[in-house]
């Protein structure tokens, strides 16, 4: 849970993650990792996530957890806020979303998952 505080707001890992995306690299994230995605905008100013399918710790995720009223703010909702287009399991469920070269999961069952999809989109770029 911590990214959800650390990582919105860094202006350095919002720098990279944009600069590796515009020169045609993979950006991927799971579980609460995408709160990272969040504030990072792209050379034209959108939002990296803008359009894309993305996921992450859902907010059905955060309740069955008792958690959602700890964290700072609701990620599958402002992830949604940024013009993602939040795509869910059932609860703790493994899925992956690949999206251009954005690749998210929503839960640690995810990882394996989304390391399997990261790969698949750099080998055929």
């Amino acid at each position: 849970h911590g990214t959800m505080w650390d990582f919105p707001d860094d202006i350095n890992l919002q720098k990279v993650t944009a600069a590796i995306y515009e020169q045609g690299g993979v950006v991927s994230s799971v579980c609460h990792g995408p709160a990272a995605l969040l504030n990072v905008k792209l050379s034209d100013g959108s939002y990296l996530v803008n359009g894309k399918k993305v996921t992450g710790f859902t907010n059905a995720e955060e309740n069955a957890v008792k958690m959602m009223e700890l964290m700072p703010f609701a990620l599958e909702t402002r992830l949604t806020e940024r013009g993602g287009e939040f795509v869910e399991a059932p609860v703790f469920q493994e899925l992956v979303q690949v999206s251009e070269r954005l690749v998210t999961g929503q839960n640690p069952a995810s990882a394996t998952g989304t390391a399997a999809a990261v790969v698949k989109v750099i080998n055929s770029s």
